[in-house]
């Protein structure tokens, strides 16, 4: 059909036509699907641009996925899928308790210490599970 002569009077088209493909707008992302999806772009040779565009996302999505997940908002699972344990050493019970440090109460004293290299990190023992899982997913993500 010659589109500079139609039957309504039409003569050529000068703008530009643009296919979507997949989902638009906003969706929601369960935190899950996106801690694998930062996990995937952490790997070595990966480029965030590819796979934002294997998953349909955009590039700076990603990268603020990629923020959170370093600022330890965004829980990163463990890449073999074995628990993460480390060695815990335990006082004896019997041994005098030590003492609070520069007139800190006992509760203040009562940290969880995660050490990595040369970085001892301290953490309040009230600390919620969660929160700690995700500071330990940060400092591995750092090494």
């Amino acid at each position: 059909m010659d589109l500079s002569q139609g039957s309504s009077g039409f003569v050529g088209f000068a703008g530009r036509v643009e296919v979507l493909e997949g989902p638009t707008g906003r969706r929601r992302w369960p935190d899950d699907v996106k801690a694998r999806i930062v996990l995937e772009s952490f790997d070595s040779g990966a480029s965030v641009n590819e796979v934002a565009r294997r998953h349909r996302i955009s590039p700076q999505q990603l990268t603020g996925w990629r923020r959170a997940a370093r600022q330890g908002r965004l829980a990163l699972p463990l890449e073999d899928d074995s628990p993460g344990f480390v060695p815990v050493v335990v006082e004896d019970a019997d041994a005098p308790a030590a003492e609070p440090a520069s007139g800190a109460t006992a509760e203040q004293a009562s940290v969880i210490e995660i050490e990595m290299a040369d970085l001892v990190l301290r953490l309040p023992a009230q600390s919620p599970p969660e929160r700690i899982a995700a500071v330990v997913a940060a400092l591995r993500l750092s090494a």
